[in-house]
Formats: C-alpha cells, sequence, structure tokens
C-alpha cells in the first residue's frame, strides 16, 4: 500500500499543489519532483523526511490552506518515493523517469530538462561524493540536459537525436541507483 504507484490523478494533485504553493526555488511539477525522488531513492544514504519535504519548496515551507491538503500531499509524495525505491530494485528494467510532453512540428516529443533539474536537486540535498568516471558518464546523461539555457525548441531540432537523448537517461537512472545500492 505504501509503495502502491500513483494514478493519474494523484500527479495531478501533486502538480496543482506544486504549482499552488511554489515559488521560483521550488520543484515546478510533477516531472521534476520524480527526478528529484529517484535521486534520493537512489542515493547512498536514505535522507530522512525532515531534509527531503522542505527542499520541494526551496526552503520555505508554504502556509498550507488547509491541512488536509498537505496531509494528502505528503502521503503521495511518500508514496511515489516507496514505489519509486521498490521498482528501481524489484523491477529496474520497468522504470521510465515521469517526463513532460509537447508537440514540436505534428509530433509528440518528450521533454527531459526538468525531471533532470529534479534529478540535480536530489543529488544535492543527498550530498553525494564523488563518483568514478564510469558513473560520472551516466551522470552525464542526466546532467546534460540541465545544462541547457534554450527552453525553446528549435525549428531545427533533430527530433530522432532529441528522443535518443531521451531514452538514454532510464539506463543512467538504473545504473547510478545500482552503483549507489551496491555501496550501501
Amino acid at each position: 500500500m505504501h509503495d502502491l504507484p500513483l494514478a493519474a490523478a494523484d500527479f495531478a494533485f501533486l502538480d496543482a499543489t506544486l504549482q499552488q504553493y511554489g515559488d521560483d526555488h521550488s520543484v515546478l511539477n510533477a516531472s521534476e519532483l520524480d527526478g528529484y525522488f529517484t535521486a534520493l531513492v537512489s542515493s547512498p544514504v536514505q535522507v530522512d523526511i525532515s531534509e527531503w519535504f522542505p527542499a520541494i519548496w526551496g526552503g520555505q515551507m508554504p502556509e498550507w490552506q488547509n491541512a488536509a491538503d498537505c496531509q494528502r500531499f505528503v502521503e503521495l509524495c511518500a508514496r511515489h518515493l516507496n514505489s519509486l525505491a521498490t521498482q528501481l530494485v524489484e523491477a529496474p528494467q520497468a522504470f521510465a523517469p515521469r517526463l513532460e510532453q509537447t508537440e514540436h512540428q505534428g509530433q509528440p516529443l518528450p521533454l527531459a530538462e526538468e525531471w533532470c533539474f529534479g534529478y540535480l536537486r536530489g543529488i544535492a540535498i543527498a550530498n553525494w561524493s564523488v563518483l568514478p568516471e564510469a558513473q560520472m558518464q551516466a551522470l552525464q546523461v542526466i546532467t546534460g540536459w540541465a545544462e541547457q539555457d534554450e527552453f525553446e525548441l528549435p525549428a531545427n531540432l533533430d527530433v530522432a537525436l532529441h528522443r535518443q537523448r531521451v531514452v538514454a537517461i532510464a539506463p543512467a537512472a538504473r545504473a547510478l541507483h545500482d552503483y549507489w545500492l551496491a555501496q550501501r
């Protein structure tokens, strides 16, 4: 029950809550939250809720309009965190980052930047130590997206290359999880 995957309505609630209570320093949406939690469950040490929850909000806890929304948000976050942890251990090949989608020249296109920003936020909170070269290369697959300054897709975007780079994120995240899991 505590690691049951979230439904679409649960992710919609997380998105709405992040938009309602967030600011420029907060996690922006469920995609970024998914990346954040993926890094946390992949970390060499467990990060306590007293550290990871305030970091969602950039360190400034929101003033909740009602306790029920706060409680539901916390419960859904914990459940998603646990679900990711279970999946990465028990069914890692089924893991896929929860990416935003857009349309580019009439084609659906996944967007990886926000997920990757969240992943890097999780690494910072978990205070990852220096990685060996192979794991640094896996991490570069993720950090490469977060280093982009442009959020507008160029008209001449190489869609095939874009998709190829997106597909590389899940194996990189799995490799980093496996590395740290072996270190625990």
